[in-house]
């Protein structure tokens, strides 16, 4: 009836590009939609959407992207104008700008972290407890 499952699913839409384990690619890569890399990258990542590194990716790249979920090894700096995930299995040396981090427990993180206010949504607990009274005096 129930059945464990050793990763947690996820499901990130039509993937448009994909760099698959066992190759390896110098150079830049500029994408729209969304791009996972498994193999070897080396270079600049750019793109305003998903990037996915995949467990046995290996990535050497400045990055800037919109959102960049890591499973694999990257070395280099991260720029993600939305959110930055590490999973389980992440190994990251450099430094990561976003305005939203997502960290797993077992992943590894060796560097810098710059989170930008401006970006991110902030909501105090006393304000959100009084929309939280506010709507259920409503009812």
């Amino acid at each position: 009836m129930f059945t464990k499952r050793s990763e947690p699913s996820q499901d990130f839409g039509e993937i448009r590009g994909f760099l698959g384990e066992g190759t390896s690619f110098t150079g830049a890569l500029q994408f729209d939609g969304t791009v996972r890399i498994d193999g070897r990258f080396e270079g600049d990542v750019s793109g305003n959407d998903l990037l996915i590194i995949g467990q046995p990716g290996v990535v050497r790249a400045e990055i800037q992207v919109g959102t960049v979920v890591v499973n694999g090894r990257v070395e280099g700096n991260i720029v993600a104008k939305k959110r930055v995930e590490l999973m389980p299995t992440a190994r990251v040396t450099g430094t990561i700008k976003t305005p939203g981090l997502v960290v797993s427990d077992g992943a590894v993180f060796n560097g810098t972290l710059e989170m930008r206010r401006e970006e991110a949504k902030v909501v105090h607990l006393d304000q959100k407890r009084e929309e939280d009274l506010r709507s259920a005096e409503q009812r």
